[in-house]
C-alpha cells in the first residue's frame, strides 16, 4: 500500500475530516494514547529540521503527535527560517537546536532525515521506527542578495511541506495501528 518511490513517501492525501480536532486531539486524549513520534533530523537543526518541526505542529496536534527535531551538529536556528515560517503563520522563534545523542534510545515512528549527511549518522532506533529520507537542499548554504536567500528558504519549506502533506497518511495509519494494539 505505501510506497517508497524516488525518496518521496507516495500516500493518497486525507480528507479534512480525518484530520478534524475531535478525530486527532480529544478522542486521543480520552484515550490516553501514545502519540505517533516522529523525528526530523539534518546536520545543523538550523533550518530544514526546525521547519519541519513546526509545519507538523501546525497541522496535527500534540496529544496526537509528538514531533521533535536533531542535528548531528547543532547550529542556532537560522534566522531566515523563522522569516520564512512566520509568513505563513507558524512561529518557530521559540524552537531550539537540539543534539541527536539525547534521542539516541528513544523509539519514534518515524525518523525522516533531511539531508545525505544525516542519513549517514542516523542510528537504528529501539522499536520500528519507519526510516524515510527527504534529500532537501539546505537553504543555510544559499548565497546572494537576502531576497534571492529568502526565496531558497520560501522553496525549501514549501517542500518540505508538500512531503508533510505526503506523510499524514502514514501517521494516521500508524494511529490507526496503535489503537488497534491497544484495544487488544
Amino acid at each position: 500500500m505505501n510506497q517508497d518511490i524516488g525518496n518521496t513517501l507516495a500516500l493518497p492525501p486525507l480528507p479534512a475530516t480525518i484530520l478534524s480536532e475531535e478525530i486527532f486531539s480529544q478522542s486521543a486524549v480520552e484515550r490516553e494514547m501514545e502519540p505517533v513520534r516522529v523525528l526530523f533530523l539534518c546536520t545543523g537543526n538550523s533550518c530544514r529540521s526546525q521547519m519541519a518541526e513546526g509545519l507538523l505542529r501546525r497541522v496535527v496536534s500534540t496529544p496526537v503527535v509528538e514531533v521533535v527535531s536533531a542535528g548531528t551538529d547543532p547550529k542556532p536556528v537560522h534566522p531566515i527560517a523563522v522569516l520564512a515560517m512566520g509568513e505563513i503563520g507558524v512561529d518557530i522563534s521559540a524552537q531550539q537546536s537540539k543534539s541527536l545523542e539525547p534521542f539516541r534510545e528513544q523509539e519514534f515512528d518515524f525518523a525522516i532525515t533531511l539531508c545525505d549527511e544525516a542519513q549517514r549518522a542516523c542510528p537504528s532506533f529501539p522499536g520500528s521506527a519507519r526510516h524515510l529520507h527527504w534529500p532537501i537542499t539546505d537553504p543555510a548554504a544559499a548565497e546572494g542578495s537576502e531576497a534571492e536567500r529568502r526565496a531558497v528558504f520560501r522553496a525549501v519549506r514549501n517542500e518540505i511541506s508538500e512531503r508533510i502533506d505526503g506523510l499524514l497518511a502514514g501517521i494516521f495509519e500508524r494511529l490507526l495501528e496503535k489503537t488497534y494494539e491497544e484495544q487488544s
